[in-house]
Formats: structure tokens, C-alpha cells, sequence
């Protein structure tokens, strides 16, 4: 945690629409005349597309089954020593790893990532967009079925004595979908752009469980505030072949770590639709996330910077 360099964090499974909230926050940068320095989750992972695919197969066909939830794919150590190195000097080293979005940008193919650079001195924060923006790995295996540690519930703990991401971030923010929905999403991603039958998506949402319930799932007890996007309409079989289900038939559950350091009847009165179905639990329309997440974080972002 820094007051000099700060770090905003979004975190959740891709799918989940962290990228939604990453554009929020460009907007709610660019008014404030915030300088951020932009930092993408899959800038992590050890491998490129192609040899990710080959190590899944090869530990497949040993019997082990890994995924990009946990830390066979991902360079845990190396996120967590850019996020040190940020929230100490306001720099750090970061990459990216090209889409067919971004291609444009780089001469380099779709699937691999770009040289390490420094970011920019310049900044006034540093936004983190990702799966593992608040993780925290008691060790540097996938931690056993059978391990009854308690779950953590506070990021400044130092009982860690393995990683511990969350540490340095000043604003962590959760986006998950509810698990049918991020099950349907998947479905879909899979089917469509990677080809994967229905019985292949299956089997890959089975392997990955574990990963995701150990390295995704934890970081939600840590964050500040999570943004939940429930469906209203029957999703009771995410892998029966249905559309995903649209804003306007979700609605989003918004859960403050701390509600009593937030002003929450002003935002109940700010955002149609909203209501509260706990004291630290606020409940918006899918279609309001975009403006929930300004009327919520803008004052939060601009807190941050003042300080």
C-alpha cells in the first residue's frame, strides 16, 4: 500500500467483465486528469498461447491437470514484484500479451507478448486488470483439497509465507459473475472462438475447478468492493445450449468490505433501480453498472490521488 504511488486493482476470471470496469475507470481517469499506467493480468502468464496449450496437454497426458487460474501458468512472483516496485518508486517493468485487438500496436503475432519496458514515471497510479490482482498463495503449489487454513480476510496480513499480491494494492475491486453465468459465458467463448465441442468445454470447466477455487475464489474476501452480476432468468443448466443472459435480465450485486466508510443511501439515490438487500449489500439494474461504477469509485480514485 502506497500514498505516493497508489494501485487499483480489478479482479476476476476473464469473462467476468473486468474489461466493462477497465473502461469505466478510463473514463473516470481521463475527467480527473488522472495519469494511469495500465497493466494487464495476462502479462503474467509464463508462456505464450501456443506452448500455454502445449503444457496443459503434456501434464494432462502425466495425469495433472493445470490451467491459467494457478501458478503452473502464472509468474506469481513476477506480479508481485512489479506491484513492490510500483508502490515504492512509481515504476515498474510490464508487458503485454497481443490480441487481434491490439495487433495493430505491435509487430508481433496474435498470442505472444511484447518485450518488458518501464512504465512511465509519470504516472499517478497504476491500474491492474486481470485474474490475480488480489492473490494470495500460501505456497508455491496448488494448494491441497484437504489444507484447513482459515481464509484470509485482511490483504495487510503478514501471516502470508508464500505470495501475496493484495498487499500492495490500495483499491481492489471484485467482478464475478455468479457461476452458472460465468459457466454459460465460457461455454459460449470456448464454442465460438477456440472451436472446443460442448463435451471439451465441459471437460476443461471439470479440470479447472480446483485452480479457480483455490487462486480466484479467496481474492473476494480481501477486495473493497465486489460487483456481482446475478441473472434473473433460469440459467439452472449452464451447459444446456442457451444465450447468455443480457444486462436487462441481470442485475448486479454490489458488497462493501467496510459499508460504513462508504455513503450508501447516496449512491441508492443516485443509481435507478438500486436498493438495499443488506446494510452492506446494494443491489443495482445490470443496465446501471457502467454509472454504479462512477457514482461508487470516482470519489474513491480521486481520494486516492489527493492523499
Amino acid at each position: 500500500m502506497s500514498k505516493r504511488h497508489p494501485i487499483i486493482a480489478v479482479t476476476g476470471a476473464s469473462g467476468a467483465g473486468t474489461t466493462v470496469v477497465q473502461r469505466a475507470f478510463k473514463e473516470i481517469f481521463l475527467r480527473q486528469k488522472i495519469r494511469a499506467a495500465f497493466m494487464q493480468g495476462d502479462g503474467f502468464l509464463r508462456f505464450n498461447e501456443k506452448e500455454c496449450e502445449k503444457q496443459i496437454l503434456q501434464h494432462m497426458a502425466e495425469g495433472r491437470h493445470i490451467s491459467s487460474y494457478g501458478p503452473d501458468l502464472n509468474d506469481f512472483m513476477k506480479l508481485q514484484e512489479c506491484f513492490s516496485s510500483y508502490s515504492k518508486t512509481g515504476c515498474c517493468d510490464m508487458r503485454s500479451k497481443v490480441s487481434e485487438e491490439n495487433q495493430r500496436q505491435h509487430n508481433t503475432a496474435v498470442g505472444e507478448f511484447t518485450d518488458w519496458h518501464p512504465c512511465s514515471k509519470e504516472t499517478d497510479c497504476l491500474f491492474y486488470e486481470g485474474m490475480h490482482g488480489g492473490v494470495v498463495a500460501q505456497s508455491w503449489t496448488r494448494r491441497k483439497s484437504e489444507n484447513t487454513d482459515a481464509p484470509l480476510k485482511d490483504r495487510r496480513s503478514s501471516k502470508s509465507n508464500g505470495i501475496n499480491v493484495a498487499q500492495y494494492v490500495d483499491l481492489l475491486i471484485g467482478v464475478v459473475p455468479a457461476i452458472n453465468l460465468e459457466w454459460i459465458q465460457r461455454i459460449q467463448n470456448d464454442q465460438l472462438n477456440r472451436n472446443h465441442s460442448a463435451e471439451q468445454v465441459t471437460v476443461n470447466i471439470i479440470e479447472q475447478l480446483q485452480d479457480y477455487i483455490y487462486f480466484i475464489v479467496p481474492q473476494f474476501s480481501i477486495t473493497d468492493i465486489n460487483f456481482q452480476r446475478m441473472p434473473v432468468v433460469d440459467t439452472s443448466n449452464p451447459f444446456e445450449h442457451q444465450p447468455v443472459p443480457t444486462e436487462k435480465e441481470s442485475v448486479v450485486v454490489v458488497s462493501f468490505k467496510e459499508p460504513q466508510k462508504h455513503d450508501l443511501q447516496n449512491y441508492k439515490e443516485r443509481i435507478e433501480g438500486a436498493f438495499f438487500s443488506t446494510r452492506r449489500n446494494l443491489v443495482i439494474p445490470g443496465g446501471q453498472m457502467l454509472n454504479a461504477l462512477d457514482v461508487i469509485c470516482a470519489p474513491l480514485i480521486e481520494a486516492l490521488i489527493a492523499d
